[in-house]
């Protein structure tokens, strides 16, 4: 049986965002009863992609597996993996389990190679859509007296739409400035009286760091909460921007192929992201084997969409690195939590036989005083031997002519770096805001060893 809007009743079970749970039947449902409503959605969903879907009926056929084989949700392990390269290759809608007449809107990922990778909701899709985010944000405590200005991009990046519509659900007052225009953005928070805001972490934090610049003070803007995805971030980042902001900072995941956001969201105690799993069972596999690995081990993110109509996927590989843990939250939640996501298998960096992640430089920065969040990493290769050089800025209030001052600082970084890391970098400290800033994802990383091979 497949989800419908109506199973949630969205009118009779709002609660009160102060009570911090929508949907407490589902939320707070006995683990016994969510593996009985995932083992009965999975059973539907396999029999209708094999059916409809001639992708998955030949995957299924290669390895020997027919819907009748599927009984339950511990039964999933016997289905084949999913993987962006097979949307892609599929592209546009060779993924599709309905017409188009049934499709009321396409999405596409915002890859910056190949083709994207395009993804079509029902009109149920976009419910279920809207069900997941209204979680997400009573989470986070927003509700009807909430205005959450939207600084996400609108369009075929799920971003924007998703939290609006989600914002809606859950009667906040929706600003869809989409992202870019940080005068107009700073303009419109002290003006309308903004009390969340959507975005990146990084260009929230830009929107910190320019404040005074554009003749307002912190007292000028009404902001409590912040909602924040896209791209990984660390628990630094999040102190960094409630300090600056003077806000609570939450974490929301999600991804196109899957739905967009409001797949997952940490709650009031982030102590790891409550999975919205009755729509989207996790997994966690070993990047290496694909095996599935035991709670609480760390390995790569895999989703299946129990409900989605539109384009289904089983057992989509997602290369986020997490891990999940099923224990009941203080919030009072029972559904899985997720590891915050802070970096992917296939943004890993071996540098000189080391594994890299660019999230480790970012936790480094952020426990000095003397530096920003904001730094490019270079990578090269002279003499066949890779080299790492981090520009990063220092900070607006600590900055000194001093060139012993600076070399000081230069060799602690080098330092904690190197004890962090187990590599030598080279640190470069540039003035504040000479470091290109982005209005959607970050680009922290510049690996420049294909072009010198």
């Amino acid at each position: 049986m497949g989800f419908k809007s109506s199973e949630f009743k969205t009118s009779n079970c709002k609660l009160l965002a102060k009570k911090m749970i929508w949907n407490k039947e589902i939320e707070c449902m006995s683990r016994e009863k969510m593996r009985e409503l995932q083992s009965e959605r999975l059973r539907e969903l396999v029999q209708r992609v094999y059916e409809k879907v001639s992708f998955y009926r030949k995957k299924m056929d290669d390895v020997g597996v027919k819907p009748a084989d599927i009984k339950s949700i511990d039964d999933i392990s016997k289905l084949p993996f999913t993987c962006k390269q097979d949307l892609r290759d599929n592209y546009p809608f060779g993924l599709f389990a309905v017409p188009m007449q049934e499709i009321v809107r396409v999405h596409a990922s915002s890859g910056t190679t190949g083709k994207p990778t395009t993804v079509g909701y029902t009109r149920n899709d976009l419910s279920v859509w809207k069900e997941a985010v209204a979680r997400c944000f009573t989470m986070c405590g927003i509700g009807t007296d909430d205005v959450m200005q939207i600084a996400y991009g609108y369009g075929l990046f799920t971003g924007g739409l998703g939290v609006h519509y989600g914002a809606e659900e859950v009667g906040a007052s929706a600003i869809p400035i989409s992202g870019g225009n940080t005068r107009r953005q700073l303009q419109l928070m002290k003006d309308y009286g903004t009390t969340a805001l959507a975005s990146t972490p990084s260009y929230a934090l830009h929107l910190a760091d320019v404040i005074a610049e554009h003749g307002y003070s912190l007292e000028d803007f009404k902001l409590k909460k912040g909602v924040f995805g896209a791209e990984p971030w660390t628990e630094n980042m999040r102190r960094e921007l409630e300090k600056k902001w003077g806000i609570q900072a939450f974490d929301i995941y999600g991804l196109s192929e899957v739905m967009g956001p409001g797949v997952s969201n940490d709650c009031e105690y982030h102590n790891g992201l409550h999975v919205n799993e009755d729509l989207f069972f996790p997994e966690i596999v070993h990047p290496i084997t694909r095996e599935p690995l035991p709670e609480g081990e760390e390995g790569e993110l895999v989703f299946t969409t129990l409900t989605k109509e539109g384009i289904p996927l089983i057992r989509y590989n997602t290369r986020d690195l997490s891990s999940l843990c099923f224990d009941k939250c203080e919030c009072g939640r029972t559904l899985v939590r997720m590891k915050k996501i802070t970096g992917r298998s296939d943004d890993m960096l071996i540098i000189r036989g080391v594994n890299l992640f660019p999230s480790q430089i970012e936790h480094v920065l952020l426990e000095l005083d003397e530096t920003s969040a904001h730094y490019m990493l270079y990578v090269d290769r002279q003499d066949n031997l890779d080299t790492l050089e981090l520009q990063v800025e220092m900070d607006e209030c600590k900055l000194t002519d001093t060139i012993k001052d600076l070399q000081n600082l230069s060799k602690r970084i080098q330092h904690a770096l190197n004890s962090a890391i187990g590599l030598s970098v080279k640190v470069t400290l540039v003035e504040p805001k000479t470091i290109a800033r982005s209005e959607g994802k970050a680009i922290r990383v510049v690996d420049r060893r294909e072009c010198c091979s």
